[in-house]
């Protein structure tokens, strides 16, 4: 590849008409881009592959019509970088297209005709995330080394018997499966299971299943030989072949597609993998340890899941309690957190003071562990002396002070406002998509007060948890009791 001018951030254009590349190309190079076109995702796969030290720090994908075929090139893009930012170029205003470009993993979605500002200010935006997340990055990787059992905390009975399950699925050789919310501190209990184990010194790897699209996770779990499909231009090993002799974790396995748990349960059953156009297979020996945010047993019954994949997988399975039923753990672990910050990003000790106690433990987390650790590095921040005071959580002391009368009724709602039955298409949308929209719906109308958004849904609070965390539905701080 010829020299590159190393103080410009570099693009990948996928799918651009020749006068559209060039429009887009001279724009961005007159704020430090320089864009690289590719016609096609096999071409744009090969030049990532093929960079030699030189970063691509965003992809625009021009053309999107809301096909599979895009949202499989989102995921192959993310197979190739996890964080590679991807700006989406559209020709159509639906807004169903602007949600699936989204959910498929888009960073951003603009449609024709807009300006070269507009263009302009989306990779802006992403750089400037990208910054921020590499800052906050940095702070959680705190919290993200390898722990002893010994050193995790907690005193609750249900989080000493969750570690204890996993002390003893250390000491032996089959597949682990944790149940339980996001954020709980199931995959740092994997590592410490992984870490204890005679494999700790073998392979280990981590795939999210929320991360890759159908095809593309077969092929990161499996593998695929070159020519195995338009733009596999390379030979690429597996998770399982990779893993070989060490251990698997598989992040929310209960989103594992269909096509996918078939496969993999064979080749659980065989002890063998076989790469996509490949016409051999290797041998398999892999700790699979796997986390799943819903009840697998509950999915079997709904047709969602394999009963061999389950069974399978789930030689010890337990699960991990929500924060919220561990609420006299919240003090030592909000120390630990805060301690780390302290020598990480100040050099020096920090403290919390009683006031900030307590509203840590009146709140109930519905982001587990994973949202404390969160709150307390943006109350870090926000925090010049050495202890953190309740003045550093605006966002619980909103949810504390108690709501106005005003506040307490429930807001009217835009006569406007409603959930869509039916698709643009024409027919009805997925029951699941229709019963989120509802929830989001419900909360804003009752403005964040969980409490009685399952009241009015007449459904247990717990129910309504595991929901936020099943849809994915970020459980925003609001005025009004919690």
């Amino acid at each position: 590849m010829a020299d590159m001018d190393t103080t410009q951030r570099l693009l990948v254009l996928i799918g651009s008409e020749p006068t559209q590349a060039r429009v887009v190309a001279s724009s961005v190079s007159k704020v430090g881009w320089r864009a690289i076109c590719a016609p096609d995702i096999g071409q744009a796969l090969t030049i990532l592959n093929g960079m030699e030290g030189h970063v691509i720090s965003a992809a625009v994908l021009d053309g999107w019509s809301g096909s599979q075929a895009g949202a499989e090139a989102i995921g192959l893009l993310g197979a190739v970088n996890p964080d590679l930012p991807v700006v989406v170029l559209s020709s159509g205003s639906e807004v169903l297209h602007a949600v699936e470009a989204m959910r498929a993993g888009a960073t951003d979605y603009l449609v024709r005709p807009f300006s070269p500002d507009r263009l302009l200010g989306a990779l802006r935006m992403i750089t400037s995330i990208g910054s921020q997340s590499r800052e906050l990055q940095s702070l959680s990787a705190t919290f993200d080394f390898p722990l002893g059992f010994e050193a995790m905390i907690g005193t609750d009975g249900g989080f000493r018997a969750a570690l204890a399950r996993a002390a003893l699925a250390a000491r032996g050789h089959g597949h682990v499966l944790i149940e339980g919310e996001g954020g709980t501190g199931r995959t740092m209990l994997l590592r410490a299971l992984h870490a204890a184990s005679h494999r700790v010194n073998e392979p280990f790897k981590i795939v999210n299943m929320r991360s890759y699209t159908e095809n593309a996770l077969t092929s990161v779990l499996f593998g695929h030989e070159k020519g195995a499909f338009p733009g596999a231009f390379n030979r690429h090993v597996g998770a399982l072949q990779y893993c070989h002799g060490g251990t698997l974790v598989l992040q929310e396995v209960n989103r594992m597609p269909a096509s996918v748990q078939q496969r993999l349960a064979a080749a659980i059953q065989e002890q063998r993998v076989r790469p996509l156009g490949a016409g051999h297979s290797f041998d398999m020996d892999v700790q699979i340890l796997s986390t799943s945010n819903q009840p697998l047993s509950d999915l079997i019954v709904e047709g969602r899941f394999e009963t061999d994949l389950y069974k399978a997988l789930t030689a010890i399975c337990f699960e991990m309690p929500p924060l919220r039923s561990r609420t006299g753990d919240i003090p030592a672990l909000s120390h630990s957190f805060v301690a780390a910050l302290g020598d990480h990003a100040r050099g020096r000790e920090l403290t919390i003071s009683n006031d900030a106690y307590n509203l840590l433990r009146s709140y109930e987390w519905p982001g587990n562990i994973r949202q404390l650790q969160s709150v307390l590095i943006r109350a870090a921040a926000r925090c010049d002396g050495d202890a953190l005071t309740a003045d550093h959580l605006p966002e619980l002391l909103e949810i504390a002070t108690p709501a106005s009368p005003e506040q307490s009724m429930p807001r009217r709602m835009p006569e406007q406002v409603g959930v869509a039955i039916y698709g643009i298409d024409g027919n009805l949308r997925p029951l699941e998509q229709i019963e989120a929209d509802v929830i989001r719906l419900a909360i804003a109308h009752y403005s964040g007060r969980m409490t009685e958004v399952a009241r009015r849904l007449r459904i247990g609070r717990s129910t309504l948890y595991r929901k936020l965390h099943e849809f994915e539905i970020e459980p925003m701080p609001n005025r009004g009791h919690p």
